[in-house]
């Protein structure tokens, strides 16, 4: 990534953290990097829906839980179920591709530079409607995000009702089926 696009693309984030959040960020952690194809652990990059690279690049361990970044990248027709996060806003940030938003009564499509915040305790989900795309998103505070990906990606062909149970558990609740082209 150029160096221009990688500041914009920080810069434009930055809104998904409050200045409690950022004073709350442990001034004792040290710099680090996450290589292409890897996640902040240093391993392979976990996959969504067992197809799409989705993974932390930002742990709540290294923010003491202020928020979780992720990067998403989509290798078909992809999206989430309609779903409400009890205690997290995200904020995303289309990296490449075109994605359709809905967040209550909101419904936009976003294409590569755009953004959007998804407060906490609105019903919201996402389509990418390119064959293609990226976004990097950030969780705030963190919660249990990671938790449920981890655990998700543990399984070897989890159920619906297995993948709704697990994130309710982790402070998501699945209430609708994804959005469709």
């Amino acid at each position: 990534m150029k160096r221009n696009t990688f500041i914009r693309n920080s810069i434009l984030a930055l809104p998904a953290f409050s200045l409690k959040d950022l004073k709350a960020i442990n001034s004792t952690s040290k710099p680090f990097v996450v290589k292409a194809g890897t996640s902040r652990s240093g391993k392979a990059m976990m996959k969504y829906a067992g197809l799409h690279p989705n993974d932390v690049i930002i742990s709540k361990k290294d923010t003491d839980g202020a928020a979780s970044v992720f990067l998403f990248i989509g290798n078909d027709i992809v999206g989430t179920p309609l779903h409400i996060h009890f205690e997290q806003d995200e904020y995303f940030t289309v990296i490449e591709g075109k994605y359709r938003f809905v967040c209550g009564d909101l419904k936009t499509e976003l294409e590569a530079g755009d953004s959007i915040f998804l407060p906490r305790k609105i019903a919201h989900q996402w389509l990418q409607i390119s064959k293609k795309g990226k976004l990097i998103y950030a969780v705030t505070p963190a919660g249990e995000l990671e938790d449920f990906f981890e655990e998700v990606n543990a399984l070897k062909a989890p159920s619906i009702k297995e993948i709704d149970a697990l994130a309710l558990k982790h402070g998501v609740q699945h209430i609708g089926p994804p959005l469709e082209l």
